[in-house]
């Protein structure tokens, strides 16, 4: 089973979604409180497991309403996500993939762990 784990750097509080094999599988901005961090891990378990994934690497790909996950091929020709809330805001991003089907399996592992995911503080 996946956990958010919740840690202090030097500028901030974060939050990493890890799997339950320990990788990471998506990362949050860092946020000034704690408060607004936890707030952030609650709005990806919420988001994560309703949105749809809109692939922006297709041509004339179709538009998906919020809350999305936004598959995009990076400067460095690797795929990413970020999670979108109904907001629009962006509340978590991947790594990069080398494969589009890595950064989608990387996608449904954020629908599989988040939502039931313990809270951890390191």
């Amino acid at each position: 089973m996946g956990k958010f784990v919740v840690k202090e750097t030097k500028t901030g509080i974060k939050f990493d979604l890890k799997a339950g094999n320990g990788e990471v599988i998506a990362t949050s901005e860092v946020y000034t409180t704690k408060a607004a961090c936890l707030n952030g891990v609650e709005s990806v378990k919420k988001n994560s497991a309703v949105a749809e994934v809109e692939d922006q690497t297709v041509a004339d790909y179709a538009k998906v309403k919020n809350p999305k996950f936004e598959v995009y091929e990076d400067k460095a020709g690797e795929f990413r996500f970020r999670l979108t809330a109904t907001n629009g805001q962006t509340i978590a991003v991947s790594e990069g993939y080398k494969a589009k089907a890595s950064c989608l399996n990387g996608v449904e592992s954020v629908k599989k762990n988040a939502p039931d995911a313990e809270v951890v503080e390191e």
